[in-house]
């Protein structure tokens, strides 16, 4: 850059490498005002996480076991008119440990693609652990920060799991933090309407 009879110019310098800017880079080069930090650059890139992982992230070196569940009209009404979450549950995405721990997979809209994520749930009905597993929109992606999700950390399903009340929103992913409370409320009420009473330990064999 360089000023010249009061007026400022700019001319490009290619990389020795003759590689493309990188988004840091790219990053970087932006004029004041607009300098947009690392952090944002690199967060919004898609998030895709496996079930191996998610299991080794919340439940490591414990072995759990599938177990599909056949839920009722009646049950799923009731979580509907609890939770407000209206995409369909997928009953058959529900593993259990012998102590009597849950890992559930549910999707709830973002804002236009769905959310994937899997919510850990304690024998004694407390929160173990929430990981956001699939997100693809290009702003929102707040939700997958740790800070974030340690609010549902110890929450049963006596907890009112609603935004601006226990759990706190994110300016700028206002929409993914409530389909994502609303959809942790949906998983808990599961907990306390079937799950509950199955999770005593299973006996010895």
């Amino acid at each position: 850059m360089s000023v010249a009879s009061g007026k400022t110019t700019m001319s490009w310098i290619p990389a020795a490498s003759g590689l493309a800017p990188s988004p840091i880079t790219t990053a970087a080069m932006l004029l004041p005002g607009m300098m947009l930090s690392i952090s944002q650059v690199m967060a919004q890139q898609p998030i895709h996480i496996g079930l191996e992982e998610v299991q080794q992230r919340l439940y490591p070196g414990v072995r759990l076991s599938a177990h599909p569940l056949q839920l009722s009209e009646a049950q799923r009404d009731r979580m509907r008119a609890l939770s407000s979450v209206r995409e369909p549950f997928r009953s058959e995405r529900i593993w259990r440990s012998a102590a009597g721990d849950w890992l559930i997979l549910d999707e709830v809209l973002g804002k236009h693609e769905m959310v994937k994520y899997a919510l850990a749930i304690q024998a004694d009905g407390q929160i173990k652990g929430l990981e956001i597993m699939d997100y693809v929109e290009s702003y929102g992606y707040e939700v997958a920060r740790a800070d974030w999700r340690a609010q549902f950390h110890g929450k049963g399903s006596d907890a009112t799991l609603k935004l601006n009340q226990d759990i706190r929103n994110i300016s700028g992913a206002t929409l993914s933090c409530k389909h994502v409370t609303d959809g942790v409320k949906r998983l808990m009420v599961l907990y306390e309407l079937v799950l509950k009473p199955l999770s005593l330990p299973a006996a010895p064999r």
